[in-house]
This record gives C-alpha cells, structure tokens and sequence, in this order.
C-alpha cells in the first residue's frame, strides 16, 4: 500500500542525463574557450560538448515524451511544465536585454570610446550600414507571417484539425528556413566586418543569437511535426507543442525590437549599403 500514488504529482526515478547534461555543457564552454584562444585540444573539446549536449536532448526529451505517453503528465504536471517554460523564456528575455544594453550604451555614449569610434556612432571606421528596409524588412515580414501559421496551427490542433495542424507547422518552418537563409544572405554581403568596432560586434551578436534562436526554434518545431505524424498531441494534451509555439512568438518579438533599434535606429543617418 505504501507504493500507491494518491496524487497528481509526478516522482521522476533517478536519471544520469542531467548530470551528463551538465558536464557537457561545461566540456563545450571549455572547448569554446580554447577554440577562440587557438589553444590546442579546442576543436576537439568543443565538438565533445556539443555532441554530449545533443545526446542529452535526444535522450532526455524521448524520455520527457514518453511520459506523456504513459499519463503521467497530469494537469498538475502539465501547470508547472508551463510555469518552467515561462520562466525559461524570461531567463532568455533578460539575456537579450544584456545585448539591447551593449548596443544602446555604444550608441548613446560614443564620447567614452571616442580613441577607437571616433566620438559618434556608428563608428567612422564604418563606411556603410545595412539598408533596414531590404533584407531585414523582408526578414520582418517573414517572421511576422511565421507567427501567423504557428497561431493557425496551434488553432487547429485545439479544434481537432490535424490537417491543419500539419499544413501549419510545416508553413512556420519553411518561413524559418527561409529567414535564416536570408541572414546568411546578408553576413556574407555585409559591409563591415566582426569585431573590428563596437557597431560591428553588438551588431553580429545581437542578431547573431537571434538568428541562433531561430535556428533552435525551427528544430523544435520540426521535432513536433514528427510527433503529430506520429499521432502525438491532443486538444487537451499538448505541452510539447504549445512550448514550441511560445518559443517561436518570443522569437518573433524579438526581431521586431532588434528591427527597430539596431537596423532602423541604430544606423540611422548613416551611409546606406
């Protein structure tokens, strides 16, 4: 009698994935390190870390699946799995913030750095900007319409339409694969180069990450039209699903602010590329 579960919580068993989770990530920060400083081991040690730390999602999301599949995502559960997710997002919101921080305080106060910008900003080393209503316009649109077929998709699961569901799903990531194309695009033709001055390195981290995160989204939604092709996700059972959908929002919102204040404001009275 004393094994009978008489609530709504779910006991996890013992795991070894996050601790592998963790030693992986500190083996690819390590890895990281050496590879920026040319040390030698660098390239090695990175892709350990990183191959560790996809080992560690793929073994530990199945895992996260497949308790849903055995019930044990109660509503209980399925209320704090959203609490954690909102949380994350916040943790990735005040991430941004640091980079939205370096970029306004380069461009606001250019006098402090006046030996290596020249007192303005952008920098005179900076011969051009990027026209912000060409490609990253086009990127706007892009992303905008990508939230609109992730909110349809979300929509037709809720109501039962799994055709739609998938017509939706495979829209959103066609768009983010089309948006990160199109930011290659533009870094290969870019006029001013990384790290040489403060606009060219708040500039290619800000967006750089960015486009990271598009890149973590469209697998994420990728991994949840596998699951709907696989018959997961119910109108009333579709954490995986709406946590992918919140993701790619967050993203969305981002854009729009790095639109505005990097490409439109920060480069604003400068020399079009």
């Amino acid at each position: 009698m004393a094994g009978i579960k008489n609530h709504d919580y779910h006991i996890l068993p013992p795991d070894i994935w996050p601790l592998i989770g963790a030693f992986s990530a500190l083996t690819m920060t390590s890895g990281l390190v050496l590879f920026m400083h040319d040390l030698s081991g660098g390239p090695l040690v990175l892709g350990l870390g990183i191959a560790g730390l996809i080992a560690t999602f793929f073994v530990w999301f199945s895992n996260i699946v497949n308790e849903a599949h055995a019930g044990d995502h109660t509503p209980v559960v399925q209320l704090h799995l959203r609490y954690g997710m909102i949380l994350f997002i916040a943790s990735e919101v005040m991430f941004f913030v640091g980079w939205f921080w370096a970029f306004f305080d380069f461009a606001l106060f250019p006098n402090v750095l006046s030996e290596a910008v020249g007192g303005v900003f952008p920098p005179k080393s900076v011969e051009a900007v990027m026209d912000p209503f060409d490609l990253p316009l086009l990127n706007t649109l892009i992303l905008l319409c990508s939230g609109t077929t992730v909110t349809w998709a979300h929509h037709s699961l809720i109501h039962g339409d799994r055709d739609g569901l998938k017509k939706g799903l495979w829209l959103t990531i066609l768009l983010g694969m089309l948006f990160t194309s199109v930011q290659v695009y533009e870094y290969v033709h870019a006029p001013f180069p990384f790290g040489v001055n403060t606009y060219g390195s708040s500039f290619y981290m800000a967006t750089g990450f960015h486009g990271f995160h598009v890149l973590v989204g469209t697998i994420f939604l990728i991994v949840c039209l596998k699951r709907t092709y696989n018959g997961d996700f119910t109108p009333r059972q579709h954490f995986g699903f709406e946590a992918a959908a919140w993701y790619w929002h967050f993203v969305d919102v981002v854009w729009l602010f790095l639109f505005v204040a990097v490409y439109v404001w920060g480069g604003w009275g400068a020399t079009i590329h």
